[in-house]
């Protein structure tokens, strides 16, 4: 009886197995989605391609989209230069920035989130008109007072720059994760005898670790592909940017050697992507996390 039972409801199963419908618009969707990928992904390809070629190869008529042949000689003729000396510039700026950076619109954000004083709408309105500022209209005033204070071409003097341009959206970005966070657990950790910081340590600041490193993503990249303003301030020390640039300055007298460019350029690229392979879960997590509530 059992096995006429269930012979029964397989049968209408497979039934409805047959008749369900193709999916095409997942496909379609699938397709797309695949299509726009590679389309985003080419141009980094094509960098690293072009960096294996030699300059003859790239001014050739027909592009080359196999490095068939290709060597290492541009990166090694790369990594001869002023290369390390721009990144170290480049690394301790902007470490220092976000370490900074990510202090300061913690407990900011948690300040505007948690508590209600008085100027706190005014913090609010005042951290959005600060992002609407133009940043060229400050070089002036910027180059002046890092002038006056002895901080040109200077690690901290960039690195001040840097923060006090970052931290305005990394605060209303972490105010949003501090918010998701219900206040009702750090009071309950309060009624089992934890004081209001313990409370907050060891409930509330593990729950925001998404939402800090999805905010540190964004102070990283801000910091490490600036270029305006380490043009402005930094006359001597360069970072990775600059370097670049100075790389393809070198040759205005002459050709510019394209597979020097696309190769400075891979290894100048590199860092993020490292950084980002190593964050990816955690930013995943923090940008969703971020969105439920703010």
């Amino acid at each position: 009886m059992s096995v006429v039972i269930t012979s029964a409801k397989k049968a209408p199963d497979r039934a409805a197995r047959r008749r369900r419908p193709f999916p095409v618009g997942k496909w379609l969707f699938s397709l797309l989605g695949l299509v726009l990928a590679v389309i985003w992904v080419f141009p980094v390809y094509w960098m690293v391609n072009s960096s294996l070629l030699s300059t003859a190869t790239l001014e050739a008529f027909t592009p080359t989209f196999v490095p068939w042949g290709g060597s290492l000689r541009s990166y090694e003729r790369v990594l001869t230069g002023s290369f390390f000396s721009a990144l170290g510039v480049s690394v301790t700026v902007t470490l220092l920035s976000v370490a900074v950076c990510l202090v300061f619109a913690f407990l900011a954000s948690v300040a505007i989130s948690r508590f209600r004083f008085r100027g706190r709408v005014s913090f609010i309105v005042a951290i959005l008109l600060i992002q609407m500022l133009p940043a060229e209209g400050l070089f002036i005033a910027q180059y002046k007072m890092m002038s006056s204070l002895g901080l040109l071409s200077n690690v901290l003097g960039l690195s001040i720059l840097y923060v006090a341009a970052v931290v305005p959206f990394t605060i209303w970005m972490l105010r949003g994760f501090v918010a998701g966070v219900p206040v009702e657990l750090e009071e309950a950790g309060m009624m089992d005898g934890l004081s209001r910081t313990q409370s907050f340590l060891r409930i509330t600041l593990p729950l925001l670790a998404p939402g800090l490193v999805a905010s540190g993503v964004f102070a990283f990249l801000q910091c490490w592909n600036e270029f305006t303003v380490a043009l402005v301030i930094m006359e001597n020390n360069r970072t990775l940017p600059l370097w670049l640039r100075g790389f393809v300055q070198q040759s205005q007298t002459q050709a510019i050697d394209w597979s020097q460019v696309m190769a400075a350029s891979t290894i100048v690229a590199i860092p993020v992507i490292v950084f980002f392979v190593i964050v990816q879960g955690r930013m995943t997590s923090g940008l969703v996390s971020g969105a439920v509530k703010g």
